[in-house]
């Protein structure tokens, strides 16, 4: 099963996706952590990678999508993938759809953590406050979660249109979100 876990920044997909790694065996395709071990691999794509990264460039959609090829290819007889930080545009969605078919694949399912930005700014200010946590920055998060809102809203019509959108209250306990994706996971695609 492939699935992507689709939501703003600090709305669990993290929580959820380490706990699916741990229940169910899947394999999380995080694209800041592939960049980062690729970065230190020593490997042909990892130098591609650090060059392109102590450039200050952002990294292309082909360096990453050679990235989630090899990480497909390592982990051939994994339950699944979950990928977090990638798609982030319907041309990145695209090429991954590219991608797995040539693995005789596809997504299977997009949850969508459901947010309402305001109670989650409200959430960051106090465990910035609480923690200090620097990514939790009040000003900071306002404008990650304004760039990703207007980057990734072309996906939400791309997956939906594919049948694929499965919503989930990303606003309720941890558990109960994790009830939620169980029951998704559950019905069959």
């Amino acid at each position: 099963m492939n699935l992507i876990l689709f939501g703003p920044p600090a709305a669990g997909k993290g929580t959820q996706a380490k706990r699916l790694v741990e229940e169910r065996g899947f394999i999380q395709l995080s694209t800041g952590d592939m960049l980062r071990a690729a970065r230190t691999s020593g490997t042909e794509l990892g130098l591609r990678v650090a060059a392109v990264m102590d450039a200050g460039s952002l990294v292309s959609d082909e360096i990453v999508i050679a990235l989630i090829e090899e990480q497909l290819q390592l982990h051939a007889g994994a339950p699944g993938f979950i990928f977090d930080g990638f798609p982030r545009t319907v041309a990145q969605a695209e090429a991954l759809d590219a991608l797995l078919a040539s693995h005789d694949g596809g997504i299977d399912c997009v949850i969508r953590l459901v947010v309402d930005d305001s109670q989650l700014t409200a959430r960051i200010a106090r465990r910035f406050a609480e923690q200090g946590r620097a990514d939790d920055n009040p000003e900071t998060f306002v404008k990650r979660l304004a760039a990703y809102n207007a980057q990734t809203a072309p996906l939400l019509p791309y997956y939906t249109a594919r049948g694929l959108i499965r919503e989930v209250d990303g606003m309720a306990s941890i558990d109960e979100v994790a009830a939620a994706i169980d029951a998704v996971l559950a019905v069959p695609a």
